[in-house]
């Protein structure tokens, strides 16, 4: 396996954990809440589902229990914000910390221990073609996250849901001056978006690296984070950008692979520095942001 078919056999799974965590920050945001809380709900998640597996529980009810956990989580965030009108940016980035500092609590027995990942289902016939048949191989989890994104994707395109998410996003009052309770939809966003970053976290400590390192989450709750401007609140944009990043963080061991002599250390830090090439890029067109952006993102509802 040369270089190129390593990161195309890799790149969907490498960036199935950006992916959830992205979906659900969409969500949120696209109702109006600013969740920068992610990285600690990863870890959360994460933590929960590991232990879980180690002690035999199966990966279904480590995904449902992690992804519970950072629901949870995330509710105490929205109840704070959206009950009290606190700082959306400030309380995100303390649920956070409180996020990581949990999961170093509750995994700090388990430190370098292993679990079981799941088999790889393959496509018959695709999986078989000659450079990209790695990309059909693949977890039951990546194949469920493409499910996902097409089904978010199709909610904000076709359905009531998407719409009236969107408005709260827009303008929550003129969505509470014609009956819909602004409040408790944005509990319900908040709560799915925690969920999904637990699934993100589930997946990267059980199934992508099934090990338990403390901060194994490694940064990817604010690349998931900055993946929702990167694709300006698109669905479809959200989806190449994960798989960007996804390929971006998989040419490291590509390249030592091939025996490049490059600092693994500068080869560790390409995802972060595609980041922010990509954000400054991505800002400096405020016509994108103007258009695609969301006009209450941030700001307290006041009844």
């Amino acid at each position: 396996m040369n270089a190129i078919e390593f990161i195309l056999a890799g790149m969907l799974a490498a960036a199935t954990p950006f992916l959830l965590a992205a979906l659900g920050e969409l969500v949120a945001e696209r109702a109006g809440v600013l969740n920068l809380g992610v990285e600690g709900l990863m870890a959360l998640g994460a933590v929960i589902a590991f232990i879980i597996v180690y002690h035999g529980g199966g990966h279904f009810l480590a995904f449902l229990a992690g992804g519970l956990g950072a629901a949870l989580l995330s509710l105490i965030f929205a109840v704070i914000v959206l009950g009290f009108n606190a700082n959306q940016v400030a309380t995100g980035l303390a649920i956070g910390i409180l996020g990581q500092g949990l999961s170093a609590l509750f995994g700090k027995t388990y430190e370098s221990l292993t679990v079981r990942a799941l088999p790889k289902i393959a496509i018959p016939g695709l999986s078989d073609l000659p450079v990209i048949g790695g990309l059909f191989v693949q977890d039951i989890v990546v194949w469920l996250s493409l499910a996902a994104t097409i089904a978010i994707w199709a909610m904000f395109a076709y359905s009531k849901v998407g719409l009236i998410i969107r408005a709260l996003g827009e303008n929550p009052k003129a969505a509470h001056a014609i009956g819909y309770p602004v409040i408790a939809i944005r509990f319900a966003a908040v709560a799915f978006g925690g969920m999904m970053a637990g699934f993100a976290g589930a997946y990267a400590a059980t199934i992508y690296t099934p090990l338990w390192a403390d901060g194994m989450i490694a940064g990817r709750g604010w690349i998931a984070i900055a993946l929702v401007v990167f694709g300006t609140w698109l669905t479809g944009r959200i989806f190449l950008g994960a798989c960007l990043f996804g390929a971006v963080s998989l040419m490291g061991l590509a390249a030592q692979a091939t025996g490049l002599d490059v600092p693994s250390q500068l080869l560790a830090c390409l995802p972060y520095l595609v980041t922010i090439i990509v954000l400054g890029i991505i800002s400096a067109d405020r016509r994108l942001l103007k258009l695609n952006g969301i006009a209450s993102l941030g700001e307290p509802f006041e009844r």
